[in-house]
């Protein structure tokens, strides 16, 4: 592109990231950010910067952070006095107004981490991983009204590795989706890419995962809780019930252990292995514990049965 242009990154996580700093490597003119506000985070509630705000103080950039863009005007007018001619957007997590999107000449190109239409909505990465998929990708759409509904610009498919955990896998695909928006910027705005609709009656939709999603259920085989472990571990999080005796963890349908039933405690499944078809736990923590492995765990506790668990 010869001429600059003023371009908008809106995002929020450490995902978005890896854009931003592309397009600032690329020498891209961001002339603003938005990004969530300012939340309460960890056990001591601590109010904390989002990931891109850090970012953005760092490299001097001019931020906005609105709490809510449909009734903020004072929000809006800051955002057409910075003139964008295109708006970026990667995990920004708010839906963004029609108003908002009528003003950049080029529209709102959105990086999301699945290959539309399937896997619409704000969880795709660990939707992907929870079902076992083999592979997903990345999307760069125009943003319209509805959820990831606008038409396709590029995409790149990608492997998800049969031992990766969600962080792994967001790693890549936002170091994915920042390569394949700066490949696609200079086609999009020269003409040369048409963007093209998505075929909606193959679309598919993911949800916000609660804390209830991520307890395990013993009768699912073990394939299936090493992929909720996986795809659910950091965010919300896995856990069973802990009793007081084991019986069985390393099973190829992963049978109710007592260890893991009861009304005791919760006993946090941070990592497992799937081996020869039988599921391993490898590190747990307890609620307000540090993590520990899982034959640790099993040392302080006389009631355990460790040979039945290795």
């Amino acid at each position: 592109m010869k001429n600059k242009l003023n371009i908008v990154f809106l995002g929020t996580p450490d995902f978005a990231i890896p854009t931003l700093k592309s397009l600032l490597n690329f020498g891209h003119n961001v002339v603003g950010v938005i990004t969530q506000p300012e939340k309460p985070a960890g056990r001591a509630k601590i109010i904390t910067p989002s990931p891109v705000k850090k970012f953005a103080l760092e490299k001097h950039l001019s931020i906005l952070e609105p709490h809510n863009l449909k009734k903020d005007e004072e929000a809006f007018e800051n955002f057409k006095h910075l003139n964008p001619d295109l708006c970026v957007v990667a995990a920004y997590g708010k839906i963004i107004p029609s108003r908002y999107l009528d003003v950049p000449k080029y529209g709102f190109l959105n990086v999301h981490p699945s290959l539309l239409p399937k896997y619409r909505g704000p969880s795709p990465i660990q939707t992907a991983i929870l079902t076992g998929n083999p592979k997903t990708g990345v999307s760069i759409m125009l943003i319209d009204e509805q959820v990831d509904h606008g038409p396709v610009l590029a995409q790149r498919t990608y492997n998800i590795k049969p031992t990766a955990y969600y962080s792994e896998t967001e790693k890549d695909l936002s170091d994915l989706g920042a390569e394949l928006l700066i490949e696609t910027l200079p086609k999009y705005i020269s003409g040369d890419m048409r963007p093209q609709e998505q075929d909606h009656n193959q679309a598919t939709f993911t949800k916000m995962f609660t804390r209830e999603d991520g307890k395990i259920n013993w009768d699912c085989s073990a394939e299936k809780i090493y992929n909720q472990i996986r795809a659910l571990n950091s965010e919300p999080g896995t856990w069973a019930l802990l009793a007081y005796s084991v019986e069985a963890v390393s099973t190829t349908k992963a049978e109710r252990p007592s260890g893991f039933v009861g009304q005791d405690k919760i006993i946090n499944i941070k990592k497992a292995e799937l081996r020869d078809g039988k599921l391993q736990i490898q590190i747990i923590q307890m609620e307000g514990k540090k993590e520990m492995s899982f034959e640790e765990f099993l040392r302080g506790r006389r009631n355990f049965d460790i040979s039945q668990l290795k």
